[in-house]
């Protein structure tokens, strides 16, 4: 059907409903939370952009799976680039194992073991066994073949395996000293809810993203974001990491002090010019390897 007579209200809802499979998808095959987000708004960008051309779909859902699934492969394509690496493992070898047992075991593994699969094994776990993708609509997503898919699935399946019998002895990352101690006092002026003194650290061109909310330019405009935490009673900052990189965790004091959230700081000197919330966004929190800092 045409995407022009599928209504674009009809569509915008199907992307919000289906934001947080997408996400999981792109998490997983970026190997971060964060990447997986931006992923997503570029799939969410180029269908929309797709609506507006009038563009002729049979099965809208399948369809923007494809278009985050070549997003993704854009973002991994771009990054090895940049990089020009590759370290990615190929075993063929290992035993398969049962189809309730995949499940748990592709759900529960964390980005950072899925960065050790091929991309091709990566997208054929993460649409069957943690997206629930029949076998012809994996292949729909991703343009492989019947029998490509299911090599790729069975090796990736026996690689998961192999990777979840291994210790993880990966060390706890460490702060820079410079970085902490600007993070440190960003957190303790909001903790003590100081945003006057916040303010002060943001430079005049700061730009706040709330993510699946708003964006926000300028230092006037950022102060309705304060003004909304002034608001409200269920947060406290700590430091933490997120997928291996330093990130200001929100806590929910009346939740158990389970972190709900995360911010992303960007610096130019002593100046904060980039906020990324993730408050709002719990899909986020919940693809993401998280790793608290005690204060």
């Amino acid at each position: 059907m045409s995407l022009a007579g599928f209504g674009r209200a009809e569509l915008e809802a199907m992307l919000v409903g289906l934001r947080p499979k997408l996400h999981r998808y792109a998490a997983r095959m970026a190997g971060s939370a964060v990447d997986g987000e931006d992923i997503v708004q570029e799939a969410v960008v180029k269908a929309l952009a797709a609506y507006d051309g009038g563009a002729l779909v049979e099965r809208p859902e399948q369809w923007l799976f494809r278009i985050a699934h070549n997003a993704a492969q854009d973002h991994l394509r771009r990054r090895q680039r940049e990089r020009s690496r590759n370290t990615e493992a190929d075993m063929t070898t290992m035993e398969d194992l049962s189809a309730n047992a995949e499940a748990r075991l592709a759900a529960a593994t964390s980005l950072r073991t899925f960065m050790q699969l091929t991309p091709a094994q990566r997208s054929a776990v993460v649409l069957t066994d943690v997206l629930g993708l029949s076998l012809s609509e994996t292949c729909e997503v991703t343009g492989a073949t019947l029998a490509a898919t299911k090599a790729a699935l069975h090796r990736g399946r026996a690689e998961l395996k192999a990777l979840a019998a291994r210790t993880d002895d990966v060390a706890m990352p460490k702060l820079d000293p410079e970085e902490e101690r600007r993070l440190r006092r960003y957190v303790d002026l909001f903790n003590a809810r100081d945003f006057d003194g916040v303010r002060r650290l943001i430079a005049e061109d700061v730009r706040v993203d709330v993510i699946d909310r708003v964006r926000l330019t300028g230092k006037k405009e950022a102060s309705t974001y304060f003004g909304n935490y002034d608001r409200l009673g269920d947060w406290a900052l700590s430091l933490g990491f997120l997928d291996g990189q330093p990130a200001i965790l929100i806590r929910n004091p009346q939740a158990g002090d389970a972190v709900r959230g995360f911010v992303l700081i960007d610096w130019r000197g002593e100046e904060v010019v980039r906020i990324r919330d993730f408050r709002h966004a719990a899909y986020c929190v919940e693809n993401a390897d998280i790793r608290p800092i005690a204060l």
